[in-house]
């Protein structure tokens, strides 16, 4: 699994692309922990347009992923699931741990104005 992060303003949008299980899940932690620890990130969006399947094992790293953020009072937010990702949240209610939206520039305009207008300006 290949994992990018780009900036725009104070949030990072996180890009993951493949299958988030058993094998890979600790790759996206990885990339994960290293942004919730930076006190200039206000908020993280999760970019799962290009995720095929998430296992339990990932939906623990989100888990995680959104206590850090919560810890500190950032938000945390999952953009563009793939119908079978969908419906793993939902039965999961991960739709109720996360924020969803349908887009990375729906939720970059939820969280931050800066951040969806420095989003459309790249």
């Amino acid at each position: 699994m290949d994992v990018t992060t780009r900036h725009f303003g104070n949030v990072a949008v996180v890009t993951p692309t493949g299958r988030i299980d058993q094998s890979s899940a600790s790759a996206l932690e990885t990339a994960l922990s290293q942004l919730w620890a930076r006190p200039d990130i206000a908020s993280l969006v999760l970019d799962f347009s290009g995720i095929e399947y998430i296992s339990s094992v990932g939906l623990r790293v989100l888990m995680i992923a959104a206590r850090q953020m919560r810890g500190r009072r950032a938000r945390i937010a999952v953009s563009g699931l793939q119908s079978i990702v969908a419906e793993i949240f939902a039965i999961s209610r991960f739709n109720t741990v996360l924020e969803v939206f349908p887009t990375v520039r729906d939720a970059l305009a939820a969280l931050s104005p800066e951040a969806a207008a420095a989003y459309d300006a790249a």
